[in-house]
């Protein structure tokens, strides 16, 4: 019996032997298979960015203040500290990512600039180039499948007319998240002119100089979700919108200007108004039922009921007499919050005039900068913000922000970017975006090349009420016109 006992015992402990080995030998076939950590990109990405980009005195932590800023250390560095000039990878959009331009050396692949990355290396192999760009077009994500800027709804959105593309922004980096191309016609510059949203920020519409469309987005995913034709009319410059979501006002800027009204749950046509002198800037009332448009030539702005049926012309310069010879030529409204004041940028006379619709008259008159164009209110310090596109400050600079204290009609300027033109005003953030043009003269040039034709425009973003820069020239596409905060 004792025998038993001791045999059974022998092959008790053998058997925990045997366990032991066997977890022992499954423990180093777990560490053999943990993928190495790549800063958070996905494996193949990961390895190309290491042993490329991020190894020496490169593109890491260490060393990104000498490397234009950009560190690519991590995937989260990549898209939340960006580099000096912006955001090297957007995401599902090689073509606009200028990390790829920096990378390549095969024509066939697409753009390509100098100096070439890796520096004093080998370049990189053309899989490598086509590995990285996939990955982009597949949205860049992390190694868990992440994409980032997915779940962002504090976003910001840049019109690039001269590239029929959108930006988006992250409101909370103020870097570039998205660029979502517009228009119906691939190959035709349709040149999108202004974007404005829904009141309740659902939903982002944005109008063409070269396309009859008016254009419908989802503001959470950025996809078209229907066009309007516009009576097969072009020169769109304005979507206005009521303040139920329903309705919206297109404005075109000819000699025989026309605003045409549209449902904007059935992206249908609901009226039109022709015979209009280059009508631009417009404006609803407080209540909705008045439109304000600015007679861009000429001294005078224009009153219009919402059905579109009759007009009255009425001077800025209290004469009495309205003419549509150049003289104040009013670019852009904006309307007091309370309803009875309106607010002209004249960009012939370099001035903002404010209009008391209760005496019917001019009540200030507030000298600015040169060519007043755009602007932007901030209730924070009732403070009205104008963009000044031809202020010349002599010092590789042109154009000028001026603020104006609508409590006692002081001015403070400064000269920002080079031809900033459609701003708009984060408050919660208390931001100012300026987009800048750059477009006449030499400019600024740009830090890489564009997939359109001509130079980059760029984004500055201001604190405000100081007006000091925290980023200075976020780089985009063609001739970045116009800035708006999602709701």
């Amino acid at each position: 019996m004792d025998e038993k006992i001791k045999l059974i015992r022998k092959i008790n402990i053998n058997r925990g032997y045997i366990f032991i080995a066997i977890a022992l030998l499954l423990s180093y076939c777990r560490k053999d298979t943990v993928s190495p950590d790549y800063g958070g990109y996905p494996s193949e990405i990961g390895k190309i960015i290491q042993m490329q980009c991020t190894n020496g005195a490169c593109h890491n932590t260490q060393n990104a203040a000498v490397c234009n800023g950009l560190d690519l250390s991590t995937w989260e560095n990549l898209f939340t500290k960006g580099s000096n000039n912006g955001s090297p990878v957007i995401p599902y959009s090689s073509k606009f990512s200028s990390l790829c331009y920096f990378i390549n050396t095969y024509p066939e692949l697409g753009l390509m600039n100098d100096p070439t990355m890796p520096l004093y290396k080998s370049p990189l192999s053309k899989d490598e180039v086509i590995k990285i760009m996939q990955w982009i077009d597949n949205g860049a994500p992390d190694i868990h499948g992440n994409i980032y800027g997915s779940s962002k709804y504090n976003k910001v959105y840049v019109v690039n007319q001269g590239c029929d593309v959108i930006t988006v922004f992250d409101a909370e980096t103020q870097l570039p998240i998205r660029m979502i191309e517009v228009g119906s016609q691939p190959n035709v510059n349709e040149t999108p002119h202004f974007i404005n949203f829904s009141p309740d920020g659902r939903y982002w519409y944005v109008v063409f100089i070269n396309s009859p469309y008016l254009e419908k987005y989802d503001a959470q995913t950025d996809q078209l979700i229907g066009r309007c034709n516009l009576n097969n009319q072009l020169d769109w410059n304005r979507i206005i919108i009521t303040k139920d979501g329903k309705k919206g006002f297109c404005v075109a800027w000819t000699a025989n200007g026309k605003i045409i009204s549209v449902d904007l749950e059935k992206m249908q046509v609901i009226n039109a108004m022709y015979g209009l002198y280059f009508p631009h800037g417009t404006a609803l009332s407080k209540n909705d039922d008045t439109l304000y448009v600015a007679a861009q030539t000429g001294n005078y702005f224009m009153k219009i009921d919402t059905a579109l049926t009759n007009h009255i012309d009425i001077p800025l310069d209290n004469s009495g007499l309205t003419s549509n010879a150049s003289s104040l030529d009013p670019h852009d409204i904006f309307v007091s919050p309370d309803g009875n004041k309106l607010y002209f940028t004249c960009q012939a006379s370099n001035e903002v005039r404010e209009f008391d619709l209760n005496t019917n008259s001019v009540t200030h008159v507030i000298p600015v900068g040169t060519f007043p164009q755009a602007m932007a209110y901030s209730s924070f310090d009732n403070t009205l913000y104008v963009s000044c596109e031809l202020d010349n400050s002599g010092n590789n600079t042109l154009g000028s922000i001026v603020a104006i204290n609508l409590n006692d009609y002081t001015t403070k300027k400064v000269f920002v970017g080079y031809q900033p033109h459609g701003i708009d005003i984060d408050e919660g953030r208390k931001l100012l975006y300026v987009p800048s043009r750059n477009l006449v003269g030499q400019g600024i040039p740009p830090h890489h090349s564009s997939v359109c034709t001509g130079k980059n425009g760029f984004v500055t973003t201001l604190k405000i009420p100081d007006m000091t820069i925290l980023k200075s020239r976020i780089e985009l596409s063609v001739d970045t016109y116009f800035a708006k905060v999602r709701p």
